[in-house]
């Protein structure tokens, strides 16, 4: 993608792997959009690419230049580069609720095969291809995140706890890249459902024994401070009044 939007001229884009001859995209002659899917141009995912996007007067307008403006990319690898889109999965919760099993979509790339099928991410990145899954209790706000290499993640009772609810976020995840295009999109997030659970049930005898303790205390401090504070009213009023001499009749 590249600006500006032209107005009496048109784009040519030009690209070539590195130290190779320069190819067009038949779409991408002339064109006056600001934008050249070479998605499907570029055979070779793993090699090293640079783009030039070349701009040119239309058709029969005649101009005194001779030399116009034109740009290049910077150098690019479709394997290591692509933005990976965001997943969509699935939440299942197994019968006796102690497992929580998320079924990933893989996200569909721009490529088909030669049987004009859309390839996805798992087709392009293989066995290199995990998901990272980022979870916490619907009640909490601690997280917690797992990776897995399928894109049937479960999750037991080393991760979660049985009936709870708990919401997730998925990410493509893809390790043998540099660490600032390792991760693709997060999801949008999504929870399982849960028993319905008492307060005792949630955070425990202890926690709100402690909790109750706590209120009685401050209770019982604040009512001391008041008794302190009127028995001390009440004895300055006293002094006062014995100090005062009495009036004649």
């Amino acid at each position: 993608m590249w600006d500006p939007k032209p107005s009496n001229y048109s784009y040519t884009v030009e690209y070539s792997v590195i130290g190779q001859n320069r190819k067009k995209n038949q779409h991408c002659i002339r064109t006056m959009e600001t934008e050249c899917d070479l998605s499907n141009s570029l055979v070779d995912l793993k090699a090293i690419y640079s783009a030039d996007v070349l701009s040119e007067p239309l058709r029969g307008v005649n101009s005194d230049r001779i030399e116009f403006p034109h740009t290049s990319s910077e150098r690019f690898t479709p394997y290591e580069d692509t933005l990976i889109g965001r997943p969509e999965f699935k939440i299942e919760v197994s019968k006796d609720k102690r497992k929580i099993i998320l079924y990933v979509e893989d996200p569909l790339t721009a490529l088909f095969n030669e049987q004009n099928q859309q390839r996805t991410i798992r087709d392009v990145f293989a066995d290199e291809l995990q998901y990272k899954v980022t979870f916490g209790k619907a009640t909490s706000t601690g997280k917690k995140t797992k990776i897995s290499a399928s894109s049937e993640i479960e999750l037991d009772t080393r991760d979660v706890d049985p009936g709870v609810s708990y919401c997730f976020n998925v990410q493509a995840y893809i390790p043998s890249r540099r660490t600032d295009k390792q991760l693709g999109e997060l999801s949008q997030r999504q929870c399982s459902p849960g028993d319905d659970k008492s307060v005792f049930e949630e955070y425990g005898i202890g926690v709100i024994a402690t909790f109750i303790l706590l209120i009685i205390i401050i209770i019982v401090v604040a009512i001391g401070v008041t008794v302190v504070c009127y028995r001390r009213r009440r004895n300055a009023n006293r002094s006062g009044k014995e100090g005062v001499p009495l009036r004649s009749v």
